[in-house]
C-alpha cells in the first residue's frame, strides 16, 4: 500500500530479502527449488511477490505493485464498481504476466477486504479467471492476521517480549497480540489475541474526507477507530513490559518516510527504522499542517495517498492511545512475504525458520 502507478518498491525490493540475510544479493538459492509468487489484491492495492529460496532465507527476484482502489465506494454502494474492476484487472494482467515470465510454479492468490465485503464479488473473481487466467482465494481476517505475523516477526526486538502488531488495510486493520518467550533463542512468536475492524484509510476517508482534512474531522477519525479498538484494548493492553508496536502498512511506511525527510521513497530505509513517541506524533503533526496538494507533491506520500494518508494516521493514533507503547518499528513487509515464508517452510526450503 505503498505505491504510486509503478510500483515504487519494484526497484528497491528486487535482490531483497523478506527474511534478513547477510548479502542479499550474493544469497546462494537451493537447488532445484521451485519460484514462488504471491499476490495480494486488497481494498486499495494489488501487491506481488515473486521469490526464490536461499540458504539463509529466501531472495525477491521480481515484485509489483499498484493503487487500484477496488473497495472505492463499496461502502455507499455494496458493489466493486465497472472502473475499479477495470483498474485491478488491468494490474493483474501484468502480476500474471511477470508470474509467467518468471516460471512461478508454487502460487497463493489472495483477496482481502473488498472481495469479503461486495455483493458482486463473486462475479468479479469469476471475471479475473476469464480475463487473466487468475484464481483469487478470498481469505478470512483471521488468516489476514496470522500471515502479516508470519511477514513481519522478523522484525520483532530480539530482546523483548513482543509486540502489538498492525496492519492498516484499505478496508480494515488487524490487530495482533504476540508474545515470545526471550529466554529461548530463536523462539517462535505466539499469537496471544487479535481482532479486525472493518475500518481501514479507504473506508475511512470515503465517509470523513481525505482531502481536506481538518482538527475536527480528524479527531472525529480517530474517535470512531476508537471507539471499535476500544474492548480489544481493555482486555490486551495491560502488561505490555517489553513491548513495542509493530506496524505494517502503507501508512507507517509513508509516516518513516516524510520523517527520515526522503526525497524519494527507499524501501532499505524504512523497512525496520524504529520511530519514538515523540517523532509519531511531530510527523503527523506535519501531514496535518499540509494541504492536499502539499501532500500530493511530497515524494513519498504522492497524488494516489494523499487523501489517504491523514485517515491512516487517525487509525495509528488510535492504536497508540490503546496501547500506549513507546517506539514503533515500520514494516514494508507483510502479507506478502507471509505468503512466501508459509509455502516454502510446508515444502521444506525453510526448515527451522
Amino acid at each position: 500500500m505503498k505505491d504510486d502507478t509503478r510500483s515504487r518498491d519494484d526497484a528497491a525490493s528486487r535482490g531483497s530479502s523478506a527474511i534478513p540475510i547477510a548479502d542479499a544479493a550474493a544469497a546462494r538459492l537451493v537447488p532445484g527449488s521451485e519460484v514462488y509468487a504471491a499476490l495480494d489484491l486488497g481494498t486499495n492495492n494489488c501487491r506481488l511477490l515473486i521469490a526464490c529460496p536461499t540458504e539463509d532465507g529466501f531472495r525477491v527476484v521480481d515484485s509489483f505493485s499498484r493503487i487500484v482502489r477496488l473497495g472505492e465506494g463499496i461502502s455507499a454502494t455494496g458493489c466493486i464498481s465497472e472502473a475499479a474492476i477495470e483498474r485491478a484487472i488491468a494490474a493483474l494482467a501484468v502480476c500474471r504476466d511477470k508470474i509467467r515470465s518468471r516460471k512461478a510454479r508454487r502460487l497463493r492468490l489472495i483477496a482481502t477486504e473488498a472481495c469479503r465485503a461486495a455483493a458482486n464479488a463473486d462475479g468479479f473473481r469469476d471475471r479475473v479467471a476469464a480475463e487473466t487466467g487468475i484464481r483469487l482465494e478470498v481469505i478470512d481476517r483471521e488468516t489476514e492476521a496470522a500471515l502479516a505475523v508470519i511477514g513481519c516477526s522478523p522484525l520483532l526486538d530480539p530482546t523483548g517480549r513482543g509486540a502489538i502488531l498492525f496492519d492498516i488495510g484499505g478496508g480494515s486493520t488487524e490487530l495482533v497480540r504476540i508474545e515470545r518467550d526471550p529466554s529461548l533463542r530463536d523462539a517462535t512468536p505466539r499469537i496471544k489475541a487479535w481482532m479486525s475492524i472493518p475500518l481501514g484509510v479507504v473506508t475511512l476517508a470515503e465517509h470523513f474526507g481525505g482531502r481536506d482534512v481538518t482538527a475536527q474531522s480528524y479527531a472525529a477519525m480517530t474517535a470512531e477507530v476508537a471507539r471499535h479498538v476500544e474492548a480489544f484494548a481493555a482486555e490486551h493492553s495491560r502488561d505490555l513490559t517489553d513491548m513495542h508496536l509493530l506496524g505494517t502498512s502503507g501508512t507507517v511506511t509513508t509516516l518513516a518516510g516524510v520523517h527520515l525527510n526522503l526525497h524519494r521513497y527507499d524501501r532499505r530505509r524504512v523497512d525496520g527504522v524504529w520511530m519514538n513517541d515523540a517523532e509519531i506524533t511531530a510527523t503527523i503533526a506535519r501531514l496535518l499542517r499540509m494541504s492536499y496538494q502539499e501532500r500530493a507533491a511530497n515524494h513519498c506520500i504522492s497524488v494516489e495517498r494523499a487523501d489517504l494518508v491523514l485517515a491512516g494516521c487517525a487509525i495509528l493514533d488510535a492504536i497508540r492511545h490503546a496501547f500506549p507503547l513507546p517506539r514503533l518499528r515500520v514494516a514494508d513487509r507483510g502479507l506478502r512475504e507471509g505468503m512466501l515464508v508459509e509455502m516454502m517452510r510446508e515444502d521444506g526450503a525453510l526448515a527451522g525458520r
